[in-house]
């Protein structure tokens, strides 16, 4: 039997000159790099407080006559409870917040999925718990008229799609607004979604959209501005350049693509102040949200870990329904009762009528619901996919 030649060793490297520094390794591909997904908790407190910052706003932090002839309270809430009234009037901030809460969120939760997978996940979530705010709001509408007017039967109907702004039809309850925000920004999403998630792909994303946003307003382009979302695109880019730090770690790329969200972000929050929000000021609100993102920083990098209090989950599960349900039932509620309690405890019991609302409305309205949605979507598209096959 023949000897196997031994294949001889490879020199040993030369010792690099003295006084050299050794080379540093190259370092990995973002993929490989990965974080392991996980709950984070400290996500869901900040999405209950934020819902908790508008509705104060809006009950106790505006002068605004919500409409012609009739106030929420029986006279200018400054006077009423003024250093309330002055904490309350940056509440407003929290919207922005949930935009970008919303991208981090987005991102992480349709890593992997497919554009099946991320359509079905969205209308689970956003659906059941709107179809009964539009009917409890207009309930409250019907049982306590002269606050707010009640829309027409078939601008209530419209407002079920949540699409009634694509049709210029009003909204049932004006915060509805961001939702189309929100819809338009999936719409977009969806594209990159279709394509896999990758590190590259979402930065790049994030740099087109943005380019987007900065050119829509002066190139007199409806359809672009319409798309592109300038008044809130930055927003979520925040949140998704957040989401690839906590998911690849940070680099100078993304700290960029933050830091420029940061920059467009203040001037829309001065743009809002001027055109809506008359009650605050610019540096207050652009502090607020200065924080909030630095906290967010705190997130991504898993500084905040090793909190994992399970009551976060149930305050994150109520953040959407009171936000949904809160405004114009609330301001209702508060115009007929502002007379009979005092104004501080008046909001109190408001407040917390309506976060136990909110968490029957998950557990008895959103849970069985998003059930009976997800059966029947999964059913329909396996059914579509059965019969491109045949």
């Amino acid at each position: 039997m023949a000897r196997r030649l031994k294949r001889p060793l490879p020199p040993p490297a030369a010792p690099p000159p003295a006084g050299t520094a050794p080379r540093p390794a190259t370092p990995a591909h973002p993929a490989k790099r990965a974080r392991p997904g996980g709950r984070l908790y400290v996500i869901d407190g900040i999405r209950l407080l934020a819902a908790l910052m508008v509705a104060a706003h809006h009950y106790v932090g505006t002068w605004r006559v919500d409409q012609p002839g009739n106030r929420i309270w029986d006279r200018p809430v400054s006077d009423i409870m003024p250093t309330v009234f002055r904490v309350a009037s940056y509440g407003w901030v929290g919207v922005e917040i949930f935009f970008v809460i919303s991208g981090f969120v987005i991102c992480m939760s349709c890593w992997g999925r497919t554009p099946r997978q991320f359509f079905v996940s969205r209308v689970i979530r956003l659906y059941p718990a709107y179809w009964f705010a539009v009917l409890f709001t207009t309930a409250v509408l019907i049982a306590l008229p002269g606050v707010w007017e009640r829309l027409r039967l078939r601008e209530v109907l419209l407002n079920l799609t949540m699409l009634q702004a694509g049709s210029a039809v009003p909204n049932v309850d004006g915060v509805y607004w961001t939702l189309w925000s929100e819809l338009r920004f999936y719409l977009l999403f969806l594209v990159v979604v279709a394509m896999g998630l990758t590190y590259r792909r979402v930065v790049v994303f994030c740099c087109v959209w943005g380019a987007a946003a900065m050119l829509a307003p002066v190139a007199d382009l409806h359809l672009l501005e319409l798309a592109a979302n300038p008044e809130g695109a930055w927003y979520f880019i925040a949140g998704l350049a957040l989401y690839l730090m906590h998911r690849y770690g940070q680099d100078l790329l993304l700290w960029g693509i933050l830091a420029m969200a940061w920059l467009m972000g203040q001037l829309e929050l001065g743009n809002r102040i001027e055109k809506v929000e008359h009650v605050s000021s610019w540096r207050g609100s652009v502090a607020i949200f200065t924080v909030f993102l630095l906290l967010m920083v705190a997130v991504a990098l898993g500084r905040t870990d090793r909190i994992r209090w399970k009551w976060l989950v149930t305050a994150g599960a109520m953040t959407y329904p009171l936000y949904l349900i809160h405004y114009v039932a609330g301001t209702t509620l508060i115009n007929r009762l502002h007379g009979t309690m005092d104004a501080r405890l008046l909001v109190a019991v408001v407040i917390t009528g309506f976060l136990v609302l909110s968490y029957l409305i998950h557990r008895l309205v959103e849970r069985p619901v998003s059930r009976l949605l997800k059966r029947g979507l999964d059913t329909s598209f396996a059914r579509m996919r059965n019969a491109g096959d045949a």
